[in-house]
C-alpha cells in the first residue's frame, strides 16, 4: 500500500521525528486546524506505516557495543530466522551487492558478540563472506526495541542444540550466554 503525502502530512511527521512527545494540540495550532482533524491524519498515517514509534534503548547511549556484520549467504532466510528471537539482536536486512544480509547485534560485550557471529554465522555452511564491525557512533538516535525480561525457556530461541554451559565461549568467559536459558553471566537483563 502506498500513502500519499500533503505538506500537512510532512509536518505533522516531522514534527514528530523532532520531538515524539509533541502533542496533537500543538501539531493543530502550527496546521491551523483542529485536534480531532490532526487526530485523524496521525491515524492515518500510523494505519498507512508513514509514521511509526519505536520505544527501546540506545545502545550507544548505554555503553553497549553495537556490531554491524555483513555477510553472504546461500539461505538468507534461514539466518535471519535463527535471530528472529535473540535478545542480542537488533535487526536484520536483505540486501544487494556483494553481500546478502546486514545485522545488526548489541551486548555489554564485544567477546559475546564474537562468540554470536563464530558460533552461529561464520560456523554456517550456507554463509560463504562475513564482515564484522563495531560500530562507535551514529549521527542519530540508534533505538532498538528490547525485552529486558525475556520469556525463559530451556532451548535457545536460535535454535543451536549446545547449552550455554557446555560452549568453550561461555566456560572461557568470552561470551555472557543467553537471557532466555538462563544461563546468562551479564548484567542488563
Amino acid at each position: 500500500m502506498s500513502i500519499r503525502l500533503d505538506d500537512k502530512d510532512r509536518t505533522i511527521i516531522s514534527m514528530y521525528s523532532a520531538d515524539p512527545d509533541v502533542s496533537q494540540e500543538a501539531i493543530a495550532r502550527v496546521l491551523k486546524l483542529s485536534q480531532p482533524s490532526v487526530a485523524a491524519r496521525v491515524a492515518k498515517l500510523r494505519q498507512g506505516g508513514a509514521l511509526e514509534m519505536n520505544v527501546g534503548v540506545n545502545p550507544l547511549k548505554m555503553g553497549l557495543y553495537l556490531a554491524k556484520v555483513d555477510l553472504s549467504s546461500t539461505r538468507p532466510d534461514s539466518i535471519l530466522k535463527m535471530f528472529v528471537g535473540c535478545p542480542y539482536f537488533a535487526n536484520g536486512f536483505s540486501v544487494s551487492g556483494r553481500h546478502n544480509l546486514c545485522l545488526f547485534f548489541f551486548s555489554e560485550s564485544v567477546t559475546t558478540l564474537e562468540a554470536i557471529v563464530n558460533g552461529h554465522i561464520r560456523s554456517d555452511p550456507s554463509v560463504k563472506d562475513v564482515d564484522f564491525d563495531i560500530v562507535i557512533a551514529s549521527v542519530k538516535d540508534f533505538v532498538i526495541p528490547i525485552t529486558l525480561k525475556p520469556e525463559r525457556s530451556k532451548r535457545p530461541p536460535c535454535g543451536i542444540e549446545l547449552r550455554c554451559k557446555d560452549c568453550q565461549s561461555f566456560k572461557g568467559g568470552k561470551c555472557m550466554g543467553c537471557p532466555v536459558t538462563g544461563e546468562y553471566q551479564g548484567t542488563l537483563y
